[in-house]
């Protein structure tokens, strides 16, 4: 080789190899291993991603984003390589392709020294992590034609520096904060070139049009592919883009401020293919009929808006679309027969409406190269038949459910598709199990809960797909036994998402154990009699939830429960179950609910479960408990939302200790032998305060409360308690309280239900509680209370003031 260009050449591979040396590969092999070394002469023109010049040999392109992208997939990004830009990359002053995206750089800024690269023509680093201002000599970069930079941390209060950048045809800015970069029009307007525009998610303000603004000498005349998705854009772009109806392709205006009806003018962008409005929700008024203009749109999006009227029958003249979705509007009427005539549709998706009428037995027929098929949540009815699947060999998303439809399937079908997701929720599929999910071996997700099984489960359908996830069955007459089924047949099959929904059902027998392998199980409202925790189960158990309740589960609960470490939510309420609670229930420690109310448990609650504290519901009610409450409950359960002891033989006071728990919303203990005063440190429970909201999303929306009625409490109601203003209801009744009513319980004015009867509580009614106005029934009966009480004009509660009369606020006014 000539001694010059060995030279160059060794030049080229140690800029390289510099560039290499400030990369950091995590948790994977070196993907530049096949980059040579100081010592060898390997050609670096061969080296993966990099480019040479033919003729003079120099490096002329870099494009690391092969190895960067190896981390992505469908679900997330998972960054795997990093580092920082080594200065030796700007001696490769011939680059004229520079592509460094998915490369971690950890918040350092673009290198100034990016100026010198006057040769580059394409720019590429997004998703890099980078941050801070951008350096003004990006500027020199006057061949620029493609610049890429989305997905970062830079600071932009303007974007002046683009407008050197003349010859840009595709500028790519998505997710920067551009909130302070109000000359965006104008600078893009400066582009004559750009045919590719995208700032979506850049927290974009309205569209303020420069009086100078000329569509003729701007990028108006070029400009085909318009991103500006989840911005805070009003209608007031319309009169902005309409400038482009000539060149404009591809327009994302999808999650911005836009209202109002779609103007008419959108007929007159008779070249565009790909149009997204969707989820601009006081986006309103009819579809309009100018769409129909544009007849080679092959992609429409005009979801979670809120358009209302029927569907333009002459809307679907556009032959050429592929992708429509008008779901989650207020859509009403029947829908058009020309949409069974779009035969070039892959996604039809028109859920969430209220659409109604009946669909013709073949409505599908024609649309045979549909993938995904989605028509649920309206009100539409009639029998669709086998033959109306027949030419949908590509479906693999088929979504009928929540209308009145019904399937008319032989038995012996075999369908000409392979669903990945089934969701036939409140379709008429049975008596019978439908045979024909039998041919069905790649589902994801199967929802054919409500609709008209009464059948036993088959043998067959336990044979699951690898891609398995979620399973509801519930809400029909499904009968007979669940035979068990091998672990090690269908280890492969678990993981920490799958759940199966079987509630409300027929199902009797034991509760098999394969179960327990899954991630979240819903047996409720069934006839299983038997519970076998698997204590010799082997491997990992992905169980997080698991509910039983209202079943004929009897005997005694085994004591095993510590092979089940993942289990968030176990809900046994309503069974037969007897015995003492087991200790091994304790070791559960990232349970967060647990509800074993209306079974027979007695004994006092194992110490065991103070360790349990990720507590945020316990709800032992309706059972033979007995001994104190421990204290142990306010010691260790601090995020405790829920406590009801209620309906048991609980003795003892009220431990003090109870008001460690600030979080608590919901207390009952009524039903019990307590006995005792009323701890004043009540007013610790600042979660029944108004102002402080929370919810346990997975069982209930709570309701404020407080209830330690039929015990044997004694003293005085404290006053402290009057700081609870966000309780909703407060019983006290059938005690033996003694004393007044705080004069300030007027300051509870959340309150719908306040009962204090049946204690020996005296004085004068606190004329305060008129200024409960929210008050449905107000209970004071079999007390030693005296004077009158005269609500206000809208005191609305129905009040028991003695144990002889109901008064309604009619009967008090009239009095």
């Amino acid at each position: 080789m000539d001694p010059t260009a060995l030279g160059k050449q060794k030049t080229k591979s140690g800029a390289l190899l510099n560039i290499k040396r400030d990369l950091q590969f995590w948790d994977v092999p070196d993907l530049l291993s096949s980059w040579g070394n100081e010592e060898g002469e390997t050609d670096c023109c061969k080296w993966l991603g990099v480019g040479c010049a033919n003729d003079s040999g120099h490096v002329i392109s870099l494009d690391l984003s092969s190895i960067s992208t190896l981390g992505i997939n469908d679900y997330m990004l998972n960054w795997i390589v990093g580092g920082k830009i080594n200065p030796s990359l700007f001696e490769l002053r011939y680059l004229n392709y520079l592509d460094l995206s998915f490369i971690q750089f950890m918040g350092s800024r673009i290198p100034s020294s990016i100026g010198t690269l006057g040769h580059l023509r394409y720019l590429n680093l997004s998703y890099t992590f980078m941050g801070g201002e951008i350096p003004p000599q990006l500027a020199n970069l006057s061949n620029l034609q493609v610049l890429d930079l989305g997905y970062n941390h830079y600071t932009i209060n303007s974007l002046k520096w683009l407008s050197h950048l003349s010859s840009l045809i595709d500028l790519r800015l998505n997710g920067i904060n551009l909130s302070k970069a109000y000359d965006w029009v104008q600078i893009v307007n400066q582009l004559p070139g750009l045919t590719t525009l995208e700032l979506g998610y850049c927290n974009l303000r309205d569209v303020v049009i420069p009086p100078s603004f000329s569509s003729v000498n701007s990028s108006a005349s070029s400009l085909s592919i318009l991103n500006l998705s989840n911005n805070n854009l009003s209608v007031s772009v319309f009169s902005w883009l309409f400038n482009f109806s000539n060149s404009l392709v591809h327009l994302d205006l999808s999650v911005n401020q836009l209202e109002g009806s779609v103007p008419e003018s959108f007929g007159k962008i008779t070249a565009l293919k790909l149009l997204d409005l969707s989820r601009n929700d006081k986006l309103s008024g009819s579809i309009p009929e100018a769409f129909s203009k544009m007849t080679a749109l092959t992609y429409l999006d005009l979801s979670r808006d809120k358009f209302k009227g029927s569907i333009p029958e002459i809307f679907f003249n556009i032959s050429s679309l592929e992708y429509l979705d008008l779901g989650d509007n207020m859509l009403e009427g029947e829908l058009p027969k020309s949409i069974w005539n779009l035969s070039m549709l892959r996604t039809l998706r028109i859920a969430s409406n209220n659409l109604s009428g009946n669909l013709p037995q073949t409505s599908f027929q024609k649309l045979k190269q549909l993938e995904r098929l989605d028509i649920s949540r309206n009100s539409l009815g009639g029998v669709i038949s086998e033959a109306s699947f027949s030419e949908l060999s590509e479906l693999h998303y088929l979504d009928l459910s929540f209308n009145s439809l019904a399937l008319n399937i032989h038995s012996e079908w075999i369908p000409p598709f392979r669903l990945r997701n089934i969701f036939l929720g409140s379709c008429k599929l049975g008596p019978q199990f439908p045979k024909w999910l039998r041919t069905q071996k790649n589902y994801s997700f199967l929802d054919i809960s409500n609709s008209g099984i009464s059948d036993s489960i088959p043998n067959w359908f336990w044979n699951l797909s690898n891609g398995f996830q979620s399973m509801n069955l519930s809400n029909n007459q499904l009968n007979g036994e669940i035979g068990n089924i091998s672990l090690d047949l269908h280890e492969e099959l678990f993981n920490d998402n799958l759940d199966i929904d079987l509630s409300t059902n027929q199902l009797e027998g034991v509760v098999p154990s394969f179960l327990f392998k899954v991630a979240a199980v819903d047996l409720s409202r069934n006839r299983f009699s038997k519970l076998n925790v698997p204590c010799n189960i082997n491997g990992h158990t992905a169980l997080k939830f698991l509910d039983i309740s209202y079943n004929e589960l009897s005997g005694e609960l085994p004591d095993c429960w510590s092979r089940l470490k993942e289990l968030r939510l176990l809900i046994l309420a309503k069974n037969k179950l007897a015995g003492k609670i087991p200790p091994s229930i304790g070791s559960l420690t990232e349970i967060e609910a647990l509800r074993l109310t209306g079974n027979n448990f007695i004994g006092e609650l194992p110490a065991t479960l103070k360790n349990c504290t990720q507590f945020s519901v316990i709800d032992f009610g309706g059972n033979k408990l007995s001994g104190p409450i421990p204290t142990w409950i306010g010691e260790n359960l601090h995020g405790l939302i829920i406590l009801s002891m209620r309906s048991n033989y609980f003795s003892g006071s009220i431990p003090s200790h109870l008001c460690h728990l600030t979080n608590l919303q919901l207390l009952d203990l009524s039903l019990n032998d307590i006995s005792g005063s009323i701890p004043k440190c009540v007013s610790n429970f600042t979660a029944m305060r108004k102002g402080n909201l929370m919810e346990f999303k997975s069982i209930l929306r709570l309701v404020k409360s407080i209830d330690l009625s039929s015990n044997r409490l004694t003293g005085e109601i404290p006053t402290e308690i009057v700081k609870l203003d966000g309780l909703v209801s407060l019983n006290l009744s059938r005690n033996n309280l003694h004393g007044q009513i705080p004069h300030e319980i007027g300051q509870l004015t959340s309150l719908d239900v306040l009962d204090l009867s049946r204690n020996n509580l005296l004085g004068q009614i606190p004329r305060s509680l008129t200024q409960i106005d929210r008050l449905s029934t107000l209970d004071l009966s079999n007390n030693n209370l005296s004077g009158k009480f005269r609500p206000a004009l809208n005191f609305r509660a129905s009040l028991v003031l003695h144990s002889w009369e109901i008064l309604n606020c009619a009967d008090l006014h009239s009095q």
